[in-house]
């Protein structure tokens, strides 16, 4: 019983932190909805921190590091319990239960999620030291691989881990990539306000849309390739949500409506 409530609280957490990924998360079969939530809620628990706007950036990257060697450690859950414990009331609710996340994974599949939250962990810290400096396309690669691309790698490793399915991990990268550039694009206004730019230099929403494109396209050979199951199920709503912000935001809009979304997730399943 206590597992179950574990799951429920995680859920109505993802529903309060991600409306793209609440949806599809909350359709997969047992075990493997507590792998990818687990997974997903671990990394907007760093993610967090890397966006936090009061922390300083030396703060940043030293609790990004404790999270890499915390996960690394050969006692994850009492390593992050003791890393951020002091920080309640600065860190919002989704990080200081980093541990709870971390619990929910299944054990088999902690290896792969583990490794992954430790490996953006590291590579986010390295992005903050670097004050988020993004001159070239191949800058922006290297950024949208370290927060979303490897995401895409995670998942097809945890779709292996569940039932054995198989996925191209380059074009696994290119699915991530695409949703983190649709995020770039729709966010490009908050993010000049608070002095981050991830356009490379003298790229406009022109470039951008293109590189968004491209990677979107690539996602799409990924889903053709996972065939059926749930895996396809999953990855099949982010992406159409993906397209459908991209056309929205080519014609001068931003944030697809509450209805909008419903209708489109309602045509893919």
């Amino acid at each position: 019983m206590e597992g179950a409530f574990v799951v429920i609280d995680a859920m109505s957490m993802l529903k309060k932190t991600s409306r793209t990924f609440f949806i599809p998360i909350s359709r997969l079969v047992p075990g493997l909805k507590e792998a990818v939530a687990s997974a997903y809620l671990c990394m907007r628990a760093i993610d967090e921190i890397e966006d936090h706007e009061t922390l300083s950036d030396d703060m940043k990257v030293d609790l990004l590091m404790g999270v890499h060697d915390a996960f690394r450690s050969a006692d994850v859950i009492d390593e992050t319990r003791k890393l951020l414990a002091p920080h309640q009331g600065l860190l919002p609710d989704v990080s200081l239960r980093l541990d709870e996340w971390a619990l929910l994974c299944p054990p088999t599949a902690n290896p792969v999620v583990y490794r992954y939250i430790a490996m953006m962990s590291k590579q986010m810290a390295e992005w903050v030291h670097a004050g988020w400096t993004i001159r070239t396309e191949a800058d922006l690669d290297g950024y949208t691989y370290s927060v979303a691309g490897m995401v895409g790698e995670m998942l097809s490793e945890i779709w292996f881990w569940f039932d054995g399915t198989k996925s191209d991990m380059n074009k696994a990268v290119a699915f991530g990539r695409g949703l983190q550039a649709v995020n770039i694009l729709r966010n490009r206004d908050e993010d000049l306000e608070r002095g981050v730019d991830f356009y490379p230099d003298g790229w406009g929403n022109k470039e951008m849309l293109k590189y968004t494109r491209r990677n979107l396209k690539i996602a799409d050979s990924y889903l053709k390739d996972l065939k059926g199951g749930p895996a396809l199920d999953f990855c099949k709503i982010p992406l159409k949500l993906a397209h459908a912000t991209v056309n929205l935001i080519s014609v001068g809009g931003n944030k697809l409506s509450r209805d909008a979304v419903m209708r489109l997730v309602n045509s893919v399943t």
